[in-house]
């Protein structure tokens, strides 16, 4: 299996989303053949403009392509994309490679992994990705991966047009379980910086210069150098929505339920959380957590 090159390989690309459309440009930017398929053909537009050719279904990607990529919503999104009647496995050539990126349940990558396989000589890897609309837009994202090592070597330099930090994780699912973690770790440091900027403003504190101090020592974080300066100006535009990530957390907790886990710390944001998407902040992006802390402490930042 040779690694992917402009040259050889053509690929298909599911999903433009806030962070589909920016990782599918750069594999445009590199040279590669791309075919895109989204359900709004309006949000594929800047792809299709760069050169990319519209598809009218995952199925028609597959059947186009030699490695498909699809950043999606939500586990039943990857379902239909993957797994429907006019699906991108139904589809699919021999030798072709499957790369889900979407944030989605384990043990779906690990069916779809099978599935593929079951096709013959067709292979699925799970590569779902942390760093946000920024990291998608710069090309630095941590993508975490996945899935038998020759496929995934193969598709080493297409990582590398979408990412910095590209780690094999372990076999089908893993990069999915790394996610997890990823999201564990994100759900705690949310909390932290809303509350240390509620604590500031309640102290008298400068939060701008509050911040400079302490992004520079332990606390420094990607959420506190990205995110509290948004907060800051009350933007609290999607990098990553909030429906997204209560998703995200509920597979963790869904998890740590089958391993006899207890993830007190994250249950609770997760509830934070859901008060936000139930009172219409579905679709802000994850530092409208602040929107809750301040009723909570009758304290308005920004």
């Amino acid at each position: 299996m040779k690694n992917a090159s402009p040259e050889t390989t053509r690929v298909g690309w599911i999903g433009t989303g806030v962070m589909g459309l920016s990782m599918c440009g750069h594999l445009l930017a590199k040279g590669y053949d791309v075919t895109v398929y989204s359900r709004s053909k309006e949000k594929a537009r800047p792809l299709l403009v760069k050169g990319a050719t519209w598809a009218d279904s995952p199925g028609a990607v597959a059947g186009t392509s030699d490695v498909v990529f699809s950043m999606v919503g939500f586990p039943a999104d990857v379902r239909e994309v993957y797994l429907g009647p006019n699906g991108v496995l139904a589809s699919s050539r021999a030798g072709t490679i499957v790369v889900d990126m979407t944030t989605t349940e384990p043990s779906l990558a690990k069916e779809i992994y099978d599935a593929a396989k079951a096709r013959g000589d067709v292979h699925a890897v799970d590569a779902p990705v942390s760093g946000g609309d920024v990291g998608a837009r710069e090309a630095r994202l941590s993508i975490m991966v996945g899935g038998d090592p020759e496929p995934v070597a193969a598709l080493t330099p297409l990582f590398e047009a979408m990412g910095k930090t590209i780690v094999r994780q372990g076999g089908p699912g893993a990069g999915q379980h790394a996610k997890m973690c990823n999201q564990i770790v994100i759900a705690g440091t949310m909390i932290g910086v809303c509350e240390s900027l509620i604590y500031g403003r309640k102290a008298g504190l400068s939060l701008e210069t509050m911040l400079s101090s302490i992004s520079g020592g332990a606390a420094g974080c990607w959420a506190l150098s990205n995110l509290a300066p948004r907060i800051l100006k009350r933007n609290f535009d999607p990098g990553f929505f909030v429906e997204h990530f209560v998703k995200d957390m509920g597979i963790a907790l869904d998890e740590a339920r089958r391993m006899n886990l207890p993830l007190p710390g994250l249950a609770l944001v997760h509830q934070m959380y859901l008060a936000l998407q139930a009172n219409g902040g579905g679709k802000h992006g994850t530092q409208a957590l602040m929107l809750v802390l301040e009723r909570m402490s009758d304290t308005k930042i920004g």
